[in-house]
Order: structure tokens, then sequence, then C-alpha cells
């Protein structure tokens, strides 16, 4: 029963860190990449659709993205969803292709980033802990119900304690790595 707990916390505190690095890949740096685009939806035959199931993205250039759409009739719908995205650029169409330059970012605008950095890098360690919170009230239950020893379950309180601490370290990390991406000029 630890056992199963510790992996099923572990898991989750691993889909945790999985879901803080795609929000740190969503956050531009100096460098767009194709994941700039993954939190951007588009209005496809009525189905909400994510941008990559619609086009292929190549980068010729350090602040332009070129967007290959695989249908040209879903050309325009592709542009508006850039367009109302939070990313705060103009796409250009010229018919065959969508060119998105992206501005250069100002030392306001960088550190802006690193707030929202800072902020889902808070939101995965607090997920973390939750997870944390739920295994351990598992322990306890099982103790009072006469299921677990306590022995036994304050050394899987300890394990789980210790999984928590490296997933979090793991979160500071990766924030740590996006801080100075972005702050680099």
């Amino acid at each position: 029963m630890t056992e199963e707990t510790l992996l099923e916390a572990e898991e989750k505190m691993e889909k945790a860190v999985g879901v803080a690095k795609e929000d740190f890949a969503t956050v531009r740096s100096s460098r767009p990449t194709p994941a700039t685009f993954n939190r951007i939806t588009v209005d496809y035959y009525g189905a909400t659709t994510p941008i990559h199931q619609l086009a292929s993205f190549s980068i010729p250039e350090p602040r332009m993205v070129v967007i290959s759409p695989f249908d040209v009739s879903a050309r325009s719908n592709i542009v508006n969803a850039i367009r109302n995205s939070d990313l705060g650029v103009n796409p250009s169409d010229d018919g065959q292709v969508i060119r998105v330059v992206f501005p250069e970012l100002s030392e306001d605008r960088r550190k802006e980033y690193v707030k929202v950095v800072r902020t889902k890098a808070e939101d995965a360690r607090v997920s973390i802990r939750n997870v944390r919170r739920r295994a351990k009230d598992t322990f306890e239950k099982a103790v009072k119900a006469g299921d677990l020893g306590e022995d036994e379950a304050h050394r899987a309180q300890t394990e789980l304690e210790e999984l928590a601490q490296k997933y979090v370290a793991t979160v500071d990390e990766l924030l740590k790595h996006k801080e100075s991406e972005l702050l680099e000029v």
C-alpha cells in the first residue's frame, strides 16, 4: 500500500514538473520557438484545435517564425488566433505561409516575463506540495485504520518528503535556467 501511494505521488509530481516545463516553454525568451504557440487554439470548422495540429513551424531567422498551414483555408483563422493571443505580435499572411516577426524584448517586458515564470514555478511547487499532503493524509488514515504500522508510515512519509524536495528542486532549477535565459541580452 505504501509503495503504491508513493509511486502514485511520484507520478503526479513528475506531471507537475512536466506542466511547469511546458508552461516555461510558452513564455518567450529572446528566440521564439514553436512551443511559443502551444497555448493558441484556432476555430477550425467549428472545433477548437491547437495551432500545432494545423500547421508546421520553421524559424528561418532569430526573431521570425514561418507557419505553413496544412489546410490553406485555415490561414485566416490561424492569423486571427495569433493576432488575438497574448503574444503581442502581428502576423503577416502572403497567401502561402504566415510570417510572425517578434519584436526585440524590452527590459520591462523581460522583467514582466520573469514574474510570469516565477508564478508558474510557484504553481508547480504548490501542486507538488498538494500531492505530498494527499499522500501523507492517506498514510495517516491507514495508521488510524490499523492497516499500516506507525514506523512504516513514518518511513513512507520521510521518503515522500524526500521525493517532494527532489521535485521542488527540479522546478527551482528549471526556473533558474528560464530566468537567466530571459534576462540575457
